[in-house]
């Protein structure tokens, strides 16, 4: 199985104007709407202790996120033994989370330090983020039985909210506090955001207008590139495309639903008349949702993704999801050129987002493109890196298997 090293993160292009307004409206409002009136977080040094029974995986790669905790966004966070620590991570098997909290791939919550205590404290106000003055202690749940990689996501989103903003922002390109799930790993702007969080110019306590007037000096010193870049802040995102998306893309609808619900999504980033990667992200969940139904959709909406992706967020994990779904296309319709340009363009942005379930299928595409127009010795040196990123980006070797069934079936050839 193939892991990952350090990430290596680019510095947010934006101006500090700008990644002060999302700052504030990460810090002051839950996904839901709830308007949060004093910002909340740990005073002092930020202890993480991890249950027992957790995956093999996770310790690595919880050492290699507190570390870049440390480093890029200067927060005072360890490890620590089981007992006592402001964040205790507990793992469990996704069946039994889920019959609780069903909609949950993981979470987060405040005031209890294990399964036990939130089961007991989910009747009354206590899990409540909103009526924080200081956080002491948090607990993040994620499921024990799915890919390193799913574990590692968690990991990073439910963290960062442990210790931080509480919302999400589908205008955010280059975030992990952004629904679409397009980066999983902390970025450059995710660690500058953390970073202000827990600047000395704030403290618990203190509400939007007073984060707003510290904000400009603590972000002209810790990101002195920011007073010369451009970029603004993006428009509001209304509730009703926040509910067509979340229809199209969550569980519990059937497909005719679900693209109803995706084609609602669109016409209304079209009426915004956003031409930013929400109106990419509507044409992104349209082609997925018409993969099997209406392939000329499908392959128009990718296409429209791409474009708008392309130069929104150029070169961004966002084009390498969208070439991927392209570069299948083209591989089952026996362009296998195209196949192997889009997959090249793609894995770079793959890599550097460390998603290696996008990365292993970009491989096995470009494996079988490449047994198609005869060049087999690397086809076969293709496949075989494509297995050991798969190992980490699904899991077991049933799911690599399928995986590779599925994209070898893709090929006229076969």
């Amino acid at each position: 199985m193939n892991t990952f090293g350090a990430a290596r993160v680019a510095a947010p292009a934006r101006s500090n104007t700008s990644i002060a307004a999302d700052f504030l409206d990460l810090s002051f409002q839950m996904e839901s709407g709830r308007a949060i009136d004093r910002i909340s977080r740990f005073e002092g040094p930020i202890t993480v202790a991890v249950a027992s029974g957790a995956p093999a995986s996770l310790n690595a790669d919880l050492d290699q996120l507190l570390a870049r905790l440390r480093n890029e966004a200067d927060i005072d966070i360890t490890r620590t033994g089981s007992g006592g620590a402001s964040i205790t991570i507990e793992t469990m098997p996704r069946a039994r989370m889920q019959r609780v909290v069903p909609q949950a791939a993981c979470f987060v919550v405040p005031r209890v330090s294990s399964w036990a205590e939130f089961r007991r404290a989910r009747a009354g106000r206590a899990l409540d983020w909103t009526t924080l003055e200081t956080r002491e202690q948090v607990a993040v749940f994620i499921p024990s039985d799915v890919s390193p990689q799913e574990v590692r996501d968690c990991l990073h989103e439910e963290i960062a909210q442990a210790l931080g903003p509480l919302n999400d922002l589908y205008r955010l390109s280059d975030s992990v506090f952004n629904d679409d799930n397009f980066n999983a790993v902390l970025t450059g702007f995710d660690m500058l955001v953390l970073r202000a969080y827990y600047d000395d110019g704030l403290q618990s306590g203190m509400t939007r207008a007073q984060v707003a007037s510290a904000l400009p000096g603590i972000l002209s010193r810790i990101n002195p590139r920011g007073g010369v870049a451009n970029g603004g802040r993006g428009s509001e995102t209304p509730r009703t495309w926040i509910t067509a998306i979340e229809a199209a893309l969550g569980p519990g609808a059937g497909d005719e639903a679900r693209i109803t619900a995706a084609e609602r999504a669109l016409r209304i980033a079209r009426q915004q008349q956003w031409t930013d990667t929400r109106l990419a992200f509507s044409y992104f969940a349209l082609g997925r949702l018409t993969l099997s139904r209406d392939v000329e959709t499908s392959i128009e909406a990718f296409q429209s993704a791409s474009t708008i992706f392309e130069r929104t967020a150029p070169g961004g994990i966002q084009s390498a999801h969208v070439d991927m779904q392209l570069a299948a296309f083209a591989l089952s319709a026996g362009r296998t050129t195209e196949a192997l340009r889009l997959t090249e363009r793609a894995l770079p942005a793959a890599t550097r987002a460390q998603n290696a379930s996008l990365m292993s299928t970009l491989l096995m595409i470009r494996a079988e493109a490449l047994d198609d127009v005869g060049r087999a010795s690397e086809a076969r040196s293709v496949r075989l890196d494509s297995l050991a990123w798969g190992r980490y980006g699904f899991g077991s070797n049933a799911a690599v298997g399928a995986r590779l069934t599925e994209v070898a079936a893709l090929s006229p050839g076969r």
